[in-house]
Order: structure tokens, then sequence, then C-alpha cells
């Protein structure tokens, strides 16, 4: 008696637990004809007037019926459901009677096949990835852990493991010239596993504090960027500068590749090394320098816990840019291109003299401003995919000259230039496909150094365009000039094919 009641409690209880894997939806006025069909472990059986409580628990990807008041009452009963924002449209089948078996069969295989073992494996893979996320954030605390125990017993997470100091020859010439034309590039002689920061010696304060220095890191092997520095010429201090990376290096022991460059101005003196033997590990530039010959810059390298952030370097610049594997490549406007300067000036004023123009021995592009309207010379073609920054330094190349204002502006090949350029003259805003870097003051008495970096790199080739305007009343002798263009991209993107703007 006692087993005969638990067994009639237990169906019960198994009767109302729902069922699983009920992917099918049904009115209850074919719940007779259905229940007895290969459907019936896949049905859940829905009443119009009801709420939807009844379809709590379940994912149905279908509907049936077998007679046209199901199908009516199916169809009302889903378009209350819609309210639910969950559930998709549910396409309702109508199964003939006759052959209910059957196609009830059919649907039941198509369903429990494909359908169950697609949910078996997400449910596995779901739990997989509960799995993984607690192995990683116990894995990061028992990291963090370890990092605080360095800490708090002092343990020095930054040690010097490699030193050449600097030396003086009397006949160095300098590096300021050749920062400011092309870039210096040292090779680190040690492998990067753990390297944490570097120092760099400089031989006296900077004297002109207008433009910045560019220091950049990078792996060898694959032009993957580690970090990048932008460091204001008034930041650098006379003897070590230390330079710290956002985390100690780690993975597979690669070669580290230095490059500085300068933009604007004239940038502090770096100091060189004694000679060495290895030319490999010697300082390199794509233009010859008497200076360069077999001698490295003076460094030092620093190593520390890898993938730890250092925290032991004194005084030290945090990168400016993290390119964490990204491939960077820094590059030059061809003169071939420069020289087809093009004028697209925006302004009723028609002078007598050429406003735009290239300067041959001089490499130099002379915009020079107008009392109204916007001087504009654009060079097509020349910004090419991924370019990230582009950096250009501005004269007023007369004594006398009045000031002006100058900026850059990147437009598309597709793009009507002149329309852009009035847009900006009305001060409105330019589409989302153009970027222009803001205008800058100039005189003839304090030059400027354009420095545009890019929200994110460009996805297409793209026209450089040169602009100025008047600041005052008078343009007289504002001979402007802009040279020594300099583009930094990102290699990673794919390019965008654009026909040219015939």
């Amino acid at each position: 008696m006692v087993d005969a009641i638990l067994n009639e409690s237990l169906s019960a209880t198994i009767h109302r637990l729902p069922r699983r894997n009920r992917y099918v939806v049904a009115s209850i006025r074919d719940q007779d004809a259905l229940e007895a069909s290969p459907l019936s472990d896949l049905l859940v059986f829905v009443d119009p007037e009801s709420d939807t409580e009844g379809l709590r628990a379940t994912f149905p990807l279908i509907g049936v019926a077998t007679s046209d008041a199901g199908s009516s009452a199916l169809r009302a009963a889903l378009k209350r459901f819609r309210r639910m924002g969950t559930l998709p449209d549910i396409p309702v089948v109508r199964l003939q009677e006759g052959a209910l078996a059957s196609d009830a069969e059919l649907v039941a295989r198509v369903l429990e096949g494909g359908l169950g073992r697609l949910s078996r494996h997400m449910a596995s893979a779901n739990t997989e990835l509960a799995t993984l996320r607690r192995e990683r954030e116990t894995l990061f605390e028992n990291y963090r852990a370890l990092e605080n125990a360095f800490h708090a017993h002092n343990w020095d997470s930054v040690s010097e493991v490699f030193g050449h100091g600097p030396f003086v020859d009397p006949k160095d010439q300098g590096l300021a010239a050749l920062l400011c034309e092309s870039e210096i590039v040292q090779l680190f002689p040690i492998s990067s596993y753990a390297v944490s920061g570097f120092a760099l010696h400089f031989r006296e304060a900077p004297t002109d504090k207008t433009g910045r220095l560019i220091v950049t890191l990078d792996y060898v092997e694959s032009s993957e960027g580690v970090a990048e520095w932008q460091i204001p010429y008034g930041s650098v201090t006379q003897g070590w500068n230390f330079f710290s990376l956002p985390k100690a290096c780690d993975g597979s022991p690669r070669t580290l590749r230095l490059r500085i460059s300068a933009s604007g101005g004239l940038p502090p003196e770096l100091s060189l090394g004694h000679v060495i033997t290895n030319e490999r590990y010697a300082a390199q530039a794509r233009m010859p320098h008497a200076d360069l010959d077999m001698r490295p810059l003076a460094l030092r390298i620093f190593t520390g816990l890898p993938g730890a952030r250092p925290t032991a370097l004194p005084n030290v610049f945090a990168p400016s840019t993290l390119i964490s594997g990204r491939k960077i490549e820094d590059y030059r406007l061809p003169v071939e291109l420069l020289r087809a300067v093009a004028n697209v000036s925006l302004s009723p004023i028609e002078p007598s003299f050429q406003t735009v123009r290239f300067l041959e021995l001089e490499d130099a592009i002379v915009c020079h401003p107008l009392s109204e309207g916007i001087t504009a010379g654009a060079v097509r073609r020349v910004v090419a995919p991924g370019t990230a920054r582009i950096s250009a330094r501005a004269v007023i190349d007369h004594p006398d000259g009045k000031p002006g204002t100058v900026g850059l502006m990147l437009v598309p090949l597709s793009a009507n230039i002149r329309k852009e350029i009035a847009a900006l003259a009305d001060g409105r805003a330019l589409p989302p496909t153009a970027f222009f870097s803001g205008w800058m003051e100039i005189t003839a008495a304090q030059p400027v150094d354009i420095n545009f970096m890019l929200e994110a790199p460009a996805t297409r080739t793209m026209d450089l365009v040169i602009l100025s305007k008047a600041a005052t009343h008078s343009v007289d002798f504002a001979w402007l000039k802009v040279f020594n263009f300099r583009l930094v991209k990102y290699l990673e993107n794919s390019p965008v094919r654009e026909a040219a703007n015939a």
C-alpha cells in the first residue's frame, strides 16, 4: 500500500516536472491527437486564453496543428506570446490527419537529430567555458598574490642587465639634425624575455622645447610593436632618461629594435658609446652619418618579472601609445608625389602670384594664405591604409611675414575636396570619412609642428590636403612652407579598394 502511494506520488511529480528539449508548440485543441504521436516528448501545449506561463523553460522552434480550430487557436496564442520579446517568430505547420504518425515522426527526427546534437554540444561548450573562466580567475588571483608578495618583501622587481656608457668624441658632429631627417635604429644586445625598460643618455638639456621625441620599440622577427613614447623636448633632462614598458616582455625570446626620431625644432643630442666590433649592434640610420661608425647608443637595459608591470625605475617616461601586437612602419612622402601638388584653394581672390607650389631644393610645399578664403594644396594618393599618425613642420619663410594658420586634412579618393574645404570655411562638421588636424597659429618668429594622430588607423588610401588661411587682415610676405612629412602606419589593417576620383 505504501509502495503504491509512493509510486503514484513519484509519477505525479515526474509528470509535473518540465520536459526537456520541448521544441514544438501546439494548441490544447489538438492535444488528444498529438499526445499519442512521436512528437509527444517534444510538445508543449498552450491555451490562447492563458498567459505565458506555459512556455517557461522551453524554446519552441515550430508550431504544429492537426485541425483548423487548433491552427487558429495556436496562432492566436503565439500572437500574444510575442510580447515576451525573447521568442522569435514561430512558423506553424499543419499536419494531415491521415499521415499524422509519419509526418510527426519526420519532424521529431529533424528536431532531435540535428538540434539535439547541437544543444548537447553547446551545453558541453558552456560547461567547459565556465570551467576555463574559473581557472582564469584563479590564475589571475594567484598571479596578483605573487606580484604583491614581491612588493611586500621589497624584492627588486627591476634589475639592470646591460649597460653601455656614453663616450664623447671631440670630433662628434651630433645627431640632432639626423633625428629630424631620418631615424636612428638600435638593436638590443639581449633577448626580449623579461625586458621591462631601458634608459637613453642625452648630452645636455634641450634648448629648443617646441618639438617632441618619438621613440618606438618593436620586435625584429615579426615587426610587431611593443610601445611608443612621444616625449616633449622640454621633458628630456641631461644624463640618463628612463623609459618604462607597460609590462615586462614575456613569451618566447625575440630581438628588440629601438627606433628614435624627432619632430620639429632642434632635438636634444643623443649620446653614443664606445666603438664596438659587432656591426649588428651598432646604431644605424637610413642616411649616412660620420658619428654612426661602429658605435652604439649609450644604453642601459632593465629586466623584471615577465608580464608584470615594472615599478622600480626612477623618473620614467610611460608609453604614450600601446601598440602591442601591431606591425608598425614609419614612412615619408615621395618627392615625385609632393611635386604633383594641386591647387584646390577656395577663395574669391585671384592673386598675381602662385600660392601653392613645390620647392624642389627643400622638398617643401608652399601654401601662401590669402586675406579671404582658404588656400589649399592636395597631394593625391599618398596616405597609405593603416596610417595612424602624420607629422610635419610649418614655417613662414620671411622675417617680415604676417601670421597665419595652418592645418592638415585627409579625405578619401572619391571625395570632392573643395566641398570638404567649403565645410571647414563655413564651420560645418566634416563627414566621418574625412579627418582634420585643426588650425594652428604660426608666425615668422615661431614655427609650429603639426602632430596629427587619428582616432583609428585609416582603412583606405587617402589624399593629403595642406591648408592655410589668414590670421589678420594682412598676409604680406606670409610665405608659409610645410615640409618634413612623416607618417606612421599599422600593418594589421586590410586596405579597402576605392576607385580614384577622375
